[in-house]
């Protein structure tokens, strides 16, 4: 596993290359306090360029995550819990130079970086084809995706600050089309299968016939948005895209602490001195709990066996809501609680953040490399410490959740998937009978996926004698966890048979979110497409409604970053979230679960 480390120290030098160097001819035409585009080294560019991209992800997929319920989201009113600065590092990342604040993590953005590779390339004997055509993409996936979230975005008059120091923002359409536009010019670059030239290239190694497979995939999640079946069909006839899993596109994470510290973000949240910060989504635990979801041991790392409220005594210090009954919208939902340790919260419990960081459920082996979920609580039992008073009791010294345990981090950050791809085929599916196919398969590679990940910490760190787990890597290898908690193959496919069987039965909207729930289910970690996909179906409609019983209308886009209204005088902010993108032709009141 390649490491990080090295990635984030060569963009401080690309940083360094890019903002001086020494020397004593003051007759130059480049500032000596300021390096030309063209003499900064491609192969760190196209370093930062990744850095920015996958930074991106991460805020896409939480957002995504959050308000679909994939993910916990902690607030009561959806505009005041969705600020304008929500998408200022998302857009500096993706359009700036000079780095516009903390957790920005380049200096750099993405268009700016790929228009120097362009004219290095043009002005080189040098081939630096790969380089360009792997920006482009990155490029046009983040248009794409700004569009989703935003409505519209910045390109015609972008990366041009000498003619246009405000640029403006384009229509959705237009944003669109350029970004398809990027893709074509992608594909030529890389239909020669040029070489990296010792690049490093942080998802596929090089291998330019896996980024061409991405590049129409990511062509099939955006004619599936806007709904061109003709243009989506094209691709799936071609054949060349993210179909099997050994070509996912994915970024793998490390499992060291310091220096920097390259582990998967979650893990790094969930997995300290002081506990596990943070909450799992109730609505997710609840529904994987309910159809004994084979997921559900990787996904979630509970650390007691009982959620009070729920199978043990209310409590008001650690779980508050556990001693009210649930108000009259959230009937025949999971309120405040779930059962059998799935401590988490409900979407918009904004309560404030009591003791229960040895308590709540963490995020588990996949896709964080945290812990297995072997039933090892860290207590298993709630004691009476007064009359009338129960409280849960457990050994100080236990190991649940702490430094270096699990997987130690060294987990993935899903973008696009083959069971994503599946998932989307099946959205596209014009008869019943396709789309139980593709629920099967997209359901088979996202479990065949997930239980695929091993904790070596698992039981003392016992594994079989084919396990290999190289402490200074993170990597592991042949791993198999030596328990009966783990599901067995007939486990799996009974999982699966009884789902899709049950998908063919029903009928309407039961049918339909049926499909949508395991869509969901397949995407955790990994959540962007799942608001596409809810604004664009409203399914499921299953989802648990705010803790608020009126939140404000569901959040159609955000609100544009704010950083870039304050010093662009042509553009103004929202005042409201309802603005729809131009592929969302759902009504305003809309999704129905909101």
């Amino acid at each position: 596993m390649k490491k990080i480390i090295n990635y984030i120290s060569m963009v401080f030098i690309a940083a360094l290359m890019l903002t001086g160097c020494e020397t004593t001819d003051l007759d130059l035409r480049v500032s000596p306090n300021d390096l030309a585009a063209d003499q900064a080294d491609p192969n760190l560019l196209l370093n930062s360029i990744q850095l920015a991209y996958v930074t991106n992800q991460q805020t896409f997929a939480s957002q995504a995550g959050q308000l679909t319920r994939i993910e916990y989201f902690g607030g009561r009113d959806y505009f005041n819990n969705l600020p304008g600065n929500t998408m200022n590092g998302v857009w500096s990342r993706t359009y700036s130079s000079g780095g516009s604040g903390a957790g920005d993590f380049v200096s750099v953005g993405i268009l700016t970086n790929v228009q120097a590779l362009e004219a290095i390339n043009a002005g080189s004997d040098t081939d630096y084809s790969f380089h360009v055509g792997v920006g482009k993409i990155l490029l046009a996936h983040s248009l794409f995706q700004l569009v989703d979230f935003l409505g519209e975005a910045a390109w015609s008059e972008a990366g041009n600050a000498a003619e246009f120091s405000a640029p403006k923002l384009d229509s959705g359409p237009e944003v669109y089309a350029a970004a398809f536009g990027l893709l074509n010019e992608a594909e030529a670059l890389l239909a020669g299968s040029p070489a990296d030239l010792g690049a490093q290239d942080l998802f596929y190694s090089g291998d330019t016939s896996k980024w061409i497979k991405l590049l129409n995939s990511i062509r099939l999640r955006s004619y599936k948005n806007t709904g061109d079946t003709a243009a989506f069909n094209a691709v799936i006839a071609g054949g060349d895209f993210i179909s099997d899993s050994a070509d996912d596109f994915q970024l793998n994470y490390g499992s060291s602490e310091l220096q920097p510290d390259d582990r998967h973000p979650v893990y790094a949240t969930n997995y300290t001195p002081s506990g596990a910060r943070g909450y799992r989504s109730n609505d997710l635990m609840s529904k994987m709990l309910s159809s004994d979801d084979p997921r559900i041991r990787y996904y979630f790392y509970r650390q007691v066996g009982a959620t009070p409220g729920a199978d043990a005594p209310a409590d008001e210090e650690s779980i508050s809501c556990s001693l009210f009954a649930p108000p009259p919208h959230y009937d025949g939902f999971v309120y405040c609680a779930v059962e059998k340790g799935y401590w988490g919260r409900s979407h918009g419990n904004d309560e404030g953040g009591p003791p229960d960081t040895f308590l709540k459920a963490a995020a588990g082996v996949y896709p964080t490399a945290g812990k297995f979920d072997a039933d090892l609580f860290r207590n298993g039992s709630v004691v009476e410490d007064a009359p009338g008073s129960f409280v849960f009791e457990y050994d100080e010294d236990d190991d649940t959740v702490g430094l270096g345990l699990g997987g130690g981090g060294a987990g993935l950050e899903p973008i696009i998937l083959a069971s994503y791809v599946d998932f989307w085929r099946g959205e596209m599916s014009t008869n019943d009978a396709d789309k139980a196919t593709f629920l099967r398969a997209g359901m088979e590679k996202s479990i065949a996926k997930v239980t695929s990940f091993s904790d070596p910490t698992f039981a003392g760190g016992a594994l079989l004698d084919n396990s290999i787990f190289d402490a200074t890597t993170g990597e592991i290898t042949n791993a198999v966890l030596a328990s009966t908690l783990v599901p067995t193959a007939d486990d799996i496919t009974t999982f699966i048979d009884n789902t899709v069987a049950s998908f063919e039965i029903l009928t309407g909207d039961d049918k339909e979110n049926l499909f949508a729930e395991q869509y969901f289910t397949a995407l955790y970690g990994g959540a962007t497409e799942a608001y596409n996909y809810y604004r664009k179906t409203g399914y499921p409609t299953s989802l648990s409604p705010n803790w608020e019983p009126d939140p404000g209308a569901f959040p159609r886009t955000y609100l544009l970053p704010q950083n870039e209204v304050i010093n662009n005088p042509n553009i103004s902010q929202r005042t409201t979230l309802t603005t729809q993108v131009f592929w969302d032709t759902n009504p305003a009141a809309w999704p129905p679960a909101n």
